[in-house]
């Protein structure tokens, strides 16, 4: 019940273009967010059994359904940062001129 948010570190040293990358260098921009959604939605899934299980009357556990619920959020606006960071991006490189 106790699970890591660190898969969902994104920090820039950790994001790798692709250019030039060999074939065992490690994940990519794409693969390090993809992961990243992933570990987004099993927190949610994880949330909604939590309050789920409260709701049903299966277990008594609220304050770990409402760590749940709240770890899912986190996750949750921490991916919609990194969108709007890199919508932002590609605003700013849409604008340049060539």
């Amino acid at each position: 019940m106790n699970t890591p948010i660190s898969g969902l570190r994104i920090l820039p040293a950790e994001i790798e273009t692709g250019l030039g990358r060999e074939a065992g260098a490690g994940p990519g921009f794409a693969d390090t967010l993809h992961s990243a959604l992933q570990e987004v939605d099993r927190l949610q899934g994880e949330a909604n059994r939590e309050t789920g299980g409260v709701l049903a009357g299966g277990t008594t556990d609220v304050h770990g359904a409402m760590i749940a619920v709240e770890k899912a959020d986190l996750a949750f606006q921490l991916m919609l940062e990194v969108r709007n960071k890199i919508v932002q991006a590609y605003q700013e490189v849409s604008r340049l001129q060539f």
